[in-house]
């Protein structure tokens, strides 16, 4: 991907006035990439520090530069769109279980074999979403956003990403989450494996998270993301203010909380929703 690389970054280098045929045709191996995987818009190292590849998200963002508006086919209904991100074209051979109903996935983005799109959702472009993960009713994978295996996102729920600026990591769901319904996760933060995050918890990249089992509090460090602990149980809960007139008007603010870590239990009830996927891939 060297030469790749090389050629993004050359027609989005600053003041950089070569052709258009030559922007489109770096911009349009980049889209192919995308979809296959073989590049990312962020990548964890082994050490298990996620980084991002700001090369993709700026090549990502040529694309809508350099699209024009036309017609989208499909649906039955007009739709009106940049021609450089047309509608994701999937085949039987991608393993892809596309459910009827109105959702979309975007061109430019990864999604797996053994995903699971239920109607309507909706996957953003530069996102990549691995193997087994389910995507249920009315939730959003945001551009850029890097979801794991075997990962649960709930029903109406929302995974934002991050495409500007393209220095900052994306919303980062790691292998193993169980993101409940009507959850929003945003802004950066990353969610470590094997986490829950109960129905209704929203996560933004300046949430401050209380963790009643270890005893402290996790904040976003200063030029890093919010990071959600593996195996942590979060649900959304409220402090009051401590100061101003919020004290005697009686205000709290809303505050996700961990209540515990993942047990026996936990894994239990999680693994129903894994038998129930590979029941409906048999039965299907």
């Amino acid at each position: 991907m060297t030469d790749l690389r090389s050629a993004v970054e050359r027609v989005t280098a600053p003041g950089w006035n070569g052709s258009e045929a030559e922007c489109r045709a770096a911009f349009d191996h980049l889209r192919a990439a995308l979809n296959t995987g073989s590049v990312r818009a962020a990548e964890r190292a082994p050490d298990g520090v996620w980084r991002v590849n700001a090369w993709v998200k700026a090549g990502i963002l040529l694309g809508f530069r350099l699209g024009r508006l036309t017609r989208v086919a499909g649906g039955g209904w007009p739709f009106f769109d940049k021609d450089t991100w047309p509608v994701r074209t999937l085949e039987l051979s991608d393993g892809v279980r596309l459910v009827p109903g109105g959702s979309s996935v975007r061109d430019g983005c990864y999604v797996a074999p053994g995903v699971v799109c239920m109607p309507p959702m909706y996957i953003n472009a530069g996102a990549f979403v691995d193997e087994d993960t389910l995507v249920d009713s009315h939730a959003l994978i945001g551009s850029c956003a890097q979801i794991g295996k075997r990962v649960h996102i709930s029903a109406g729920a929302q995974i934002g990403g991050v495409l500007e600026p393209v220095g900052e990591l994306p919303v980062i769901i790691e292998d193993g989450v169980l993101v409940g319904g009507n959850c929003g996760v945003y802004e950066g933060t990353i969610v470590r494996e094997g986490a829950v995050l109960a129905a209704g918890t929203i996560v933004t990249g300046s949430s401050l998270i209380v963790d009643l089992v270890r005893d402290r509090t996790w904040r976003r460090a200063e030029g890093q993301p919010l990071e959600i602990p593996a195996g942590a149980v979060v649900v959304p809960g409220t402090r009051p203010v401590r100061s101003g007139p919020g004290v005697a008007a009686g205000i709290s603010l809303a505050t996700p909380v961990i209540v515990k870590y993942r047990d026996d239990r936990t894994d239990a009830s999680t693994r129903l929703e894994e038998l129930l996927r590979v029941t409906g891939e048999v039965s299907a």
